[in-house]
């Protein structure tokens, strides 16, 4: 049988779990500022930069290396749509559409990364 002190313990667990899932949805709410800017990067050498949010109609382009990587740009997101590599996980990634987001396709040595404002985008080296 639950005592007086029992609920008053659940209760503040409730509110705290309360205000944590505010919080969160609040900070993922401005994580991203909503312009995207999608970097292509083969052998530490940057090939393609592409505005996510300039894209009127969704394209495709290739790009070749010791494989074949098929690329896929939509308004607001980009993926790796076909590969001929051996594993394709760079394919199972899936769509990339948030600040901070990465695919790779290590036997081709690619990279999408999607990064924030054109203005806040430093050029890429290594």
């Amino acid at each position: 049988m639950l005592k007086k002190g029992d609920f008053f313990i659940i209760l503040i667990v409730i509110i705290m779990i309360a205000v944590s899932f505010v919080g969160v949805s609040i900070y993922k709410g401005w994580e991203d500022d909503g312009h995207k800017m999608a970097l292509i990067i083969q052998d530490n050498k940057e090939i393609k930069r592409i505005d996510l949010d300039a894209v009127d109609e969704s394209w495709e382009f290739t790009v070749r290396g010791d494989y074949s990587n098929t690329i896929l740009v939509e308004r607001g997101r980009i993926r790796f749509k076909e590969a001929d590599c051996p594993d394709k996980v760079c394919v199972d990634t899936g769509w990339l559409y948030k600040t901070g987001d990465m695919a790779v396709c290590l036997p081709n040595r690619i990279m999408i990364k999607i990064e924030g404002k054109p203005e806040d985008v430093d050029i890429v080296t290594y």
